[in-house]
């Protein structure tokens, strides 16, 4: 028995690739849809290349701002440790006469923490 195949039916012979308008389509539509995944895959790739450098820069910022005030704090450490007491007592009551306003806060400030530490211990 042979079989009648029509050009609309398949390809010509040899090729094995149906030549039916729905496949067409379906094909097609695989391949726009594996392209626009490779499109947003790429897309993020580029996204998250552009944070990481984003993120780099501001962590190569914020280390030589930390760096910047430790040594800030360590000079005014070394200050302190060679000031003579009656100077730095002297200081604190013309910084206070200044600003009252200022010295109370700090001072409430200070006591609130000691006590949270005393209050700690026990």
């Amino acid at each position: 028995m042979s079989q009648n195949r029509t050009s609309t039916d398949f390809t010509p012979q040899g090729t094995g690739t149906p030549n039916n308008p729905e496949s067409e389509r379906l094909g097609s539509a695989i391949n726009r849809g594996t392209g626009a995944a490779t499109g947003a895959a790429t897309g993020l790739a580029q996204t998250a290349q552009e944070y990481g450098g984003k993120i780099t820069d501001a962590a190569t910022h914020a280390k030589d701002y930390v760096s910047d005030k430790v040594a800030v704090v360590g000079e005014k450490i070394k200050e302190l440790q060679n000031a003579d007491l009656g100077e730095l007592t002297e200081n604190a009551k013309d910084y206070a006469r200044k600003n009252p306003g200022q010295a109370i806060l700090i001072s409430a400030a200070a006591g609130l923490l000691i006590g949270l530490v005393l209050r700690g211990r026990r």
